[in-house]
């Protein structure tokens, strides 16, 4: 069955989206039943009007909301599933993940192979960033089981504001969203940095249209993805989870005080 998407332009306070409204999108077929779902990603300070205290990157929100509208169709003929897209290129990284379930000293590991035949852009930047140690200590701040765990702010404000500035340009989205693909959090085009998330489901087929484009993929260790703790829900302002923004201005010393129980990165090695 097709996904029907229907999308609403909602509008934001300029201070705070710089004039880039979110998205509000029905799915349909049974999608997160009842559930409405925000996927946060930041982006780029571009205004001489915003307060320079603003942290240069904010919250674009796009919302999804169940319905029960669904057509018989298929995927475009553009977009092809993993399995099929393989050519075994790009590099594997291990991650070592603590706090698995929330529960201090539950460790386990996944291994993430980048795929730059699908998306060469975002794949060099995940194995920049991975080289240079940035995803070590960072917290799992984001986790909706059956959706995404999201990832990418890095504990130290000043390293995390490095890169904040170093958007990347688009990438085609080659390979459909599905469970244990890796993919850059974005707030519109060419707004990419360092925020990534990793699809929990099959079923998140409808954010290729809005242009995330995955860029590797989980090949080993989803169980151990599955365990990253999922408790404090979605963050704030919509639920009670970690603050992006403070996440930004504090890192980990607010994550450690308010938020003991995220999962997070105590290694991160290539293989």
């Amino acid at each position: 069955m097709k996904v029907i998407i229907l999308l609403a332009l909602q509008g934001m306070k300029t201070f705070a989206f710089s004039g880039i409204p979110s998205s509000c999108v029905s799915v349909a077929s049974g999608i997160h039943s009842s559930v409405a779902l925000s996927l946060f990603a930041t982006t780029t300070t571009t205004s001489n009007t915003i307060d320079k205290d603003e942290l240069s990157r904010r919250d674009a929100t796009f919302k999804m909301i169940a319905t029960t509208v669904a057509v018989a169709g298929s995927l475009s003929p553009s977009k092809v599933n993993a399995e099929t897209e393989g050519g075994g290129g790009g590099r594997l990284i291990e991650f070592t993940v603590n706090n698995l379930d929330g529960v201090e000293g539950a460790t386990g590991s996944f291994v993430v192979q980048t795929r730059p035949e699908w998306a060469p852009i975002g794949a060099e930047r995940f194995e920049a960033l991975a080289s240079n140690s940035f995803f070590e200590n960072c917290r799992v701040f984001r986790v909706l089981p059956g959706f995404v765990a999201q990832f990418g702010i890095n504990g130290d404000p000043e390293v995390q504001g490095r890169w904040r500035s170093r958007s990347l340009s688009d990438d085609p989205v080659r390979v459909t969203n599905k469970r244990g693909t890796i993919v850059f959090a974005t707030a519109g085009p060419n707004t990419r940095t360092t925020q990534i998330f990793v699809n929990l489901s099959d079923r998140n087929s409808f954010l290729d249209k809005q242009g995330f484009s995955p860029l590797g993929e989980v090949v080993s260790g989803m169980d151990v993805v599955d365990r990253f703790y999922s408790g404090y829900g979605e963050g704030a302002p919509s639920g009670k989870g970690p603050n992006q923004r403070l996440i930004q201005a504090k890192g980990n010393a607010y994550l450690e005080s308010s938020y003991p129980k995220l999962s997070y990165f105590s290694k991160v090695s290539f293989k």
